[in-house]
């Protein structure tokens, strides 16, 4: 059984090399033709012409041509990609943020009591110093009016330093 593949193999390689050398031939035979070359050449041109009736075509029907949609689309994908690293970017600066704005929002309030009794006693001084009293007397003095509208303007106040509302 060997010898009988043996014949096989061998017949198929001649008949293989014999007509791979006679293809390459013909075929650079027809290559080198003036006449097919000359097909070839106006075969091209006629598309190329196509083409260009079609793109004016579609342009006179005020429609994208497959280049036009092509470049849109790259043109998307590239948006999108800008757009999906800014979302992640501000993502990332959203965590960072609010690790920080918790624990300013905390030592905020706390300060913003501080500065209140601060101010608190400072004006007592003042008021010491002038000789009105102090500033329960002074509260008695002010209007009803004027004490309500005091009243109201205090919590408008501590939301705006403290960042709510």
């Amino acid at each position: 059984m060997s010898d009988a593949s043996q014949a096989v193999r061998s017949l198929r390689e001649r008949l293989g090399a014999g007509t791979e050398d006679r293809l390459g031939r013909a075929v650079s035979e027809l290559l080198e033709n003036p006449l097919l070359h000359g097909a070839i050449g106006r075969a091209f041109d006629a598309r190329e012409k196509a083409v260009q009736a079609q793109e004016l075509a579609l342009a006179a029907l005020n429609l994208p041509s497959a280049a036009d949609i092509e470049r849109l689309t790259r043109r998307l994908r590239s948006v999108s990609l800008r757009l999906e690293g800014i979302e992640e970017s501000l993502d990332r600066l959203d965590r960072s943020l609010a690790g920080v704005g918790a624990q300013r929002g905390e030592d905020l309030g706390e300060r913003l009591s501080a500065i209140e009794q601060r101010l608190g006693a400072l004006l007592d001084a003042v008021e010491a110093r002038a000789g009105t009293g102090s500033r329960a007397q002074a509260k008695q003095r002010r209007s009803p009016a004027k004490t309500q509208k005091a009243r109201a303007a205090r919590p408008a106040r501590a939301k705006r330093t403290t960042g709510e509302g």
